[in-house]
């Protein structure tokens, strides 16, 4: 009888229109509440112990009578106020409570961390115009997607779940904008791996690539792969602000298929370039060959770095407890603290920004005691003996 109720209610639903649906969800909860007590509370209990009666919850969900001590699980509503609700996805946040706002201040923890050592490497890229050859150019703009794209994830963080699930169009703009720059991250890492095969394997002089065909593939390419997502998710999954995805529809791999694919290129790209410096530059020594082996070194580290990260969210992490619990913090840990990682190899390790730093340093040192010297002789009163500006100058030069 209850069961023939709901499947009727869920019939309007999909009948009427919004409002009416609302109307028909109230009705069903009135229903339920009506013969929730009489449908479970008339089961005679074979043992005699403490018991806990039939009851309906906020949403409409009946529970049934039940011994003390023993759990009852009911399952979600599939709609709520008239709005459909995935039922099929496994919440970690209220399965492991303590251990999803643990791995939660690790992520607040490793974006911090992220967005302040890559604001700092950005400021070197910017400020050393010395060492601004084609290679670093990359390096920076690297450096910058990971910037843009932690703030965008600040930002999801910001979203109320309300917000969240009227589906509000700027909503949908800011998880479009944060995966574009996901995309980024990834078409970047492959201009990378691109430049240093191109220079190692194809020997081909650095000196005749071009800057903006780097520039065109890291930001250009992207904007149609993410477009062409967003006119899908318009169409077909246009809910929760685009963030997430049903099962059995496969929008997202309109850009996440790109990313794949990029990725196995440049494993591609790292295999021969192994190779190739395992056979001929091995007994090399030239700074250019250093240079390379440095980058070569730190892409090796990166690559897996990224797509072990990325594809994590393709993976079971499986049922029992443990595997579940080392996901959350595994994939937490690596998916904040990779801009960490990033500006580690690709600045602060970087022989050519520490060098010019160096310089930097010194020059800025040397200025500022030629500044001091001057000031405490201009602060001597007038005297035969006074020293001029020139003299000051001839002594710092010696």
């Amino acid at each position: 009888m209850l069961v023939s109720k709901l499947l009727f209610c869920r019939k309007i639903q999909c009948v009427y229109s919004c409002q009416k649906m609302v109307n028909c969800f109230m009705n069903c909860v009135l229903a339920i509440k009506k013969n929730c007590k009489s449908v479970f509370n008339n089961i005679e209990s074979t043992a005699v112990c403490l018991y806990c009666n039939a009851t309906t919850d906020e949403i409409g969900t009946c529970w049934p009578r039940s011994n003390s001590g023993r759990l009852v699980e009911r399952p979600c509503p599939e709609y709520i106020n008239g709005v459909k609700y995935n039922t099929t996805s496994k919440f970690l946040s209220r399965k492991y409570p303590m251990h999803y706002k643990i791995a939660l201040i690790i992520n607040y923890f490793g974006h911090c961390i992220s967005v302040g050592a890559l604001v700092i490497a950005f400021i070197l890229f910017l400020c050393l115009r010395s060492i601004r050859c084609l290679r670093n150019i990359i390096h920076w703009n690297l450096i910058t997607t990971f910037i843009l794209r932690n703030v965008m994830w600040f930002l999801l963080q910001l979203i109320d779940h309300n917000i969240h699930e009227t589906n509000e169009p700027w909503c949908r703009l800011i998880t479009t904008i944060y995966n574009y720059f996901v995309v980024t991250n990834f078409f970047w890492m492959f201009v990378e791996g691109c430049y240093l095969h191109t220079a190692i394997v194809m020997t081909y002089s650095t000196d005749k690539l071009r800057k903006w065909v780097f520039l065109f593939i890291g930001w250009c390419i992207p904007c149609p792969i993410i477009v062409a997502w967003a006119i899908g998710k318009l169409y077909s999954e246009n809910e929760q602000c685009w963030f997430g995805k049903e099962p059995g529809k496969y929008i997202d791999y309109i850009y996440q298929g790109p990313v794949i694919l990029v990725l196995l290129i440049n494993f591609v790209f790292l295999f021969n370039i192994v190779r190739i410096l395992m056979t001929k530059l091995r007994a090399s020594t030239t700074s250019e060959t250093i240079q390379y082996r440095k980058a070569v070194k730190a892409t090796l580290v990166l690559l897996p770095l990224l797509g072990i990260t990325y594809m994590l969210f393709f993976v079971n992490p499986g049922d029992d407890d443990i595997s579940q619990i080392v996901f959350i913090y595994f994939n937490s840990f690596l998916q904040s603290f990779q801009g960490f990682f990033v500006s580690v190899f690709y600045c602060f390790l970087n022989g050519e920004v520490r060098s010019a730093a160096r310089k930097r340093w010194h020059r800025w040192q040397d200025n500022h005691a030629l500044r001091v010297r001057v000031a405490r002789a201009m602060s001597i009163p007038t005297s035969p003996t006074r020293i001029s500006f020139h003299s000051i100058k001839q002594t710092t030069a010696f």
